[in-house]
């Protein structure tokens, strides 16, 4: 095993994977980096946390769409896909609303 250091949103992580895997592992966080600073900027979600979860949804909405091509996924295409998560990024909005000023 070796020690990956590696950057997400500006943050710096160490990662443990095998030699073998470590371009993989950069590849994995350069495009999760690109998807949390994508939501980041557009600015409609605020807190690492809910834009480390909305950027997590749409990698497994993505996944999700390529691996079953006959699963619940398959008839929509990914700006479809893209909408509904928009729509459950609301809902939670919504529930989660109340909660931001207990802090």
């Amino acid at each position: 095993m070796i020690q990956v250091e590696v950057t997400i949103m500006g943050q710096s992580f160490k990662l443990a994977c095998q030699e073998e895997e470590e371009r993989s592992l950069r590849e994995a966080v350069m495009y999760l980096d690109d998807k949390m600073c994508a939501i980041r900027d557009a600015g409609k979600v605020l807190g690492n946390d809910r834009i480390a979860i909305m950027a997590s949804i749409y990698i497994a909405a993505e996944l999700l769409s390529m691996k079953a091509p006959r699963g619940p996924l398959s008839d929509l295409t990914l700006s479809e896909v893209k909408q509904k998560i928009t729509g459950m990024h609301e809902t939670l909005d919504k529930a989660l609303a109340p909660q931001e000023t207990l802090f």
